[in-house]
């Protein structure tokens, strides 16, 4: 990876939102691409939520009626990114992270709520490279690997 450009938004006032929490996304969207040797300039849209707009979302994209910690929507299959379909910029997709989940999971796992957006984050950027935890129990085993990889290197 080259180059990383980053669109951040939020769905509303988050007051721990700042120069430093931006930072460590990018910096979580970065290594993950530095660990899965992406060789291109890469856009990603990232979205931070509460949980009512994320589980909208989840609705009306997946069919599941139910808050979630984090989505993924890839712009490119797996195919697309190794056949040089992004040569140029790969704006690979969109990551919408919950922060009320966030917390919440912070809290109960007894980690730093930025810690747990960090691997939200991991977790998110490695759908968008194509990694699919839903598709087998393999997939799901390879992608749970590649985030204790990446977030020991964080």
């Amino acid at each position: 990876m080259k180059k990383l450009m980053i669109d951040f938004s939020a769905t509303k006032k988050f007051p721990e939102i700042n120069y430093n929490f931006k930072l460590s996304i990018r910096r979580a969207i970065t290594e993950t691409l530095r660990a899965e040797g992406f060789p291109y300039d890469a856009e990603v849209s990232v979205t931070l939520c509460d949980g009512e707009y994320i589980r909208a979302l989840n609705k009306k994209y997946r069919g599941i009626d139910r808050e979630t910690d984090v989505l993924s929507f890839p712009l490119y299959t797996p195919d697309e990114l190794t056949d040089g379909e992004c040569s140029v910029v790969a704006t690979l997709g969109d990551i919408v992270i919950n922060l009320d989940r966030a917390k919440v999971q912070a809290e109960e796992i007894g980690n730093p709520y930025i810690r747990e957006v960090m691997f939200l984050t991991v977790h998110s950027t490695l759908h968008l490279l194509g990694y699919d935890h839903e598709r087998s129990e393999e997939d799901d085993e390879e992608q749970c690997r590649r985030q204790r990889e990446i977030m020991e290197k964080i």
